[in-house]
């Protein structure tokens, strides 16, 4: 049986596995990501609680500033980012997150943009293989 397949554009071209925390919210980092334990900490956000670090993070797109970066790098250094980011656009703040930190610590993760129906798609809880060119492999059940 063929695993379903996402087509999305590679912003930041990388790799990674995990299962998926799907939000349709946007998410400021800046007080709304805890970079020493990868927890999410914005009170108000439907995911306040739940840990991102290695997993997939899908969240259509940042909210706030430049800080989303600092934020990020500080994640990435800590062993506490994301294993990549989804998006429903091409996500300027979290693009910059990823190509700094591979520059700075040789550890930079996939962001990759995909269609709103493809955004729409995404389940918590599925494992997700991100491939170089943006595609991303869907497999039911628990993370490997």
């Amino acid at each position: 049986m063929a695993e379903p397949v996402i087509a999305g554009r590679a912003v930041v071209a990388g790799e990674a596995e995990g299962d998926a925390l799907v939000t349709d919210e946007s998410l400021s980092f800046w007080g709304g990501y805890d970079f020493k334990t990868g927890e999410i900490i914005d009170r108000h956000h439907p995911l306040h609680g739940v840990r991102a670090a290695g997993r997939i993070l899908a969240v259509p797109f940042s909210k706030g500033s430049s800080t989303t970066t600092a934020v990020l790098l500080e994640a990435v250094r800590a062993g506490t980012a994301p294993a990549a980011i989804l998006t429903t656009g091409v996500d300027t703040f979290f693009a910059l997150a990823s190509i700094v930190a591979g520059v700075m610590y040789g550890k930079s993760f996939p962001v990759v943009a995909l269609s709103a129906d493809d955004f729409a798609s995404l389940r918590t809880g599925v494992h997700l293989i991100v491939e170089r060119n943006g595609k991303i492999l869907q497999r039911d059940g628990q993370a490997r």
